[in-house]
């Protein structure tokens, strides 16, 4: 399962409608500690699959839900579960970080 990009006009039915738990990327072309995550996320998408989804959303073409989640640094990740924030990481911390975000909504 690979990540994939959601937008202002979907973001509450695929992100917070969502029956699994959800990890929000939020992110732009142009920041390269972005560009770092990304293959790290896309591994965590196939190693969390069925448990967790991993989605993108680029704060420069969607800057209702950046705005709406108060996103003022990327990268940003949000963990959503059941509709609610259940965590956040801002910044690359590498995968560990990921994996500890994930672990609060998929322990338990």
């Amino acid at each position: 399962m690979a990540t994939f990009s959601v937008e202002d006009h979907d973001f509450d039915e695929k992100v917070l409608k969502n029956k699994i738990p959800v990890l929000v990327d939020f992110w732009a072309p142009w920041c390269s500690p972005c560009r770092m995550a990304e293959p790290i996320l896309e591994e965590l998408s196939d190693e969390y699959e069925n448990r967790v989804v991993i989605v993108k959303v680029n704060v420069d073409e969607n800057k209702n839900s950046s705005s709406k989640y108060s996103v003022l640094s990327i990268p940003t990740t949000v963990l959503f579960k059941e509709g609610k924030e259940v965590g956040r990481q801002i910044g690359f911390a590498g995968k560990v970080a990921y994996e500890n975000l994930i672990k609060k909504a998929t322990v338990g």
